[in-house]
């Protein structure tokens, strides 16, 4: 049986977010604390605030932390809601890369782990990074990565340069990918490990300038200088890296699709009102064909996503990896939102390439979201190695 109705409860909880996310996350947009490197700490713990008054803090998190533990689906509708603004899910505690790490290590840490690193970021008091991409191309092929971890049977030793590493500056919660040499005591490979941000051997060298502002702190360029862990700093087994990172990745790329779902609806929106009552040549410009395909094309777009995302997380809720459905559907919605939020623009005309809407802002950061977790041609890539053998 095929079921697209959503239940009740989680209509109406959707319906919350999203007044929530209008009444009082969307006042905030115009907040000199959303700096051209994204919101501010400050902003963000004022966001974080809200949402925990209203109980929707970290709501996709495990029972167990205090969560409410919903499932793929769940998270498509509600995330979608709390899109309509880029700073929805930033109070809500649901945004990159913090949702992909609290999914990691509450898969992955140890008890210990857990209550350390994981804990205060699930409850909003601290943000956390993934920092794997390096200047010298570990990203999309981690297999390049150069930043090297030496074990002597007590402590790691971690050099190496990482940059576009989302939040540094502020994070506490550190995951760390290193490769580890060979040694007497643990398997070598790509390794990951936690760190608390404020070791001395972890170096933020600058904020990169980047056209996107929505992520808190924006991103960092960072060294690692002798960073000296101990061997509970260890995330994991030793050399499955790799693996751990599929396991955030494939997710995490359905989160970003369902967040900028909601951002797009959101400049489909105004696009549509600007349509309805601006005129030329003596009638709405709506009611011209030139504009009205143009809103037809992004209402067909929107729609296309949503039942893409959906079948993905529908997938993963009955048990399945769904790593050629999760690159299917990160590859076709960012590209099909960018296309909307471009035709927002034009429909807009003047004001759109302006800060008079958000639409400019949107249309900047979904340019950025073809790159988040793999760019398009990578995923196509695999998509298209997978139909090849069949």
């Amino acid at each position: 049986m095929i079921d697209f109705a959503i239940p009740a409860d989680l209509a109406a909880e959707r319906d919350r977010v999203r007044r929530f996310v209008i009444d009082k996350i969307v006042p905030y947009e115009r907040d000199p604390r959303l700096t051209a490197h994204g919101p501010t700490d400050e902003l963000r713990q004022e966001l974080v605030e809200l949402a925990r008054a209203e109980k929707l803090l970290t709501v996709q998190a495990p029972e167990s932390l205090g969560g409410r533990g919903l499932t793929h689906i769940e998270q498509a509708v509600i995330y979608e809601a709390a899109g309509w603004s880029t700073l929805g899910p930033v109070a809500m505690n649901c945004a990159a890369p913090d949702e992909g790490n609290m999914f990691l290590l509450s898969k992955v840490a140890d008890p210990d782990q857990v209550q350390r690193f994981l804990a205060p970021v699930v409850a909003g008091h601290q943000r956390s990074v993934f920092a794997m991409t390096e200047p010298d191309g570990a990203g999309s092929d981690p297999a390049q990565l150069s930043t090297a971890a030496i074990f002597d049977g007590e402590n790691f030793t971690i050099n190496g340069r990482k940059w576009l590493i989302t939040g540094a500056n502020g994070a506490k919660t550190w995951i760390i990918m290193a490769r580890l040499a060979a040694n007497p005591h643990l398997p070598e490979g790509p390794t990951l490990f936690l760190a608390d941000g404020d070791e001395p051997g972890i170096v933020i060298e600058r904020t990169m300038n980047t056209m996107d502002r929505n992520y808190v702190a924006g991103h960092g360029v960072v060294r690692f200088d002798n960073l000296v862990l101990p061997r509970e700093a260890l995330l994991g087994e030793a050399g499955q890296a790799l693996r751990y990172a599929q396991l955030r990745l494939a997710p995490a790329r359905l989160t970003h699709c369902m967040r900028w779902l909601g951002a797009a609806e959101r400049a489909q929106s105004i696009a549509v009102e600007h349509a309805r009552t601006r005129t030329a040549f003596g009638k709405p410009i709506g009611e011209h064909e030139g504009v009205s395909f143009m809103l037809a094309d992004n209402e067909i777009a929107l729609h296309q996503c949503r039942l893409t995302i959906w079948h993905a997380c529908w997938l993963m809720d009955n048990g399945e990896k769904a790593r050629h459905e999760s690159s299917i559907a990160k590859s076709f919605v960012s590209e099909e939102l960018f296309k909307v939020a471009d035709r927002c623009v034009q429909v807009l005309g003047g004001i759109g390439i302006s800060d008079e809407t958000v639409v400019e802002m949107i249309f900047r950061d979904m340019r950025a979201f073809r790159l988040y977790d793999g760019p398009t041609e990578v995923h196509k890539y695999a998509i298209g190695r997978k139909v090849l053998r069949g």
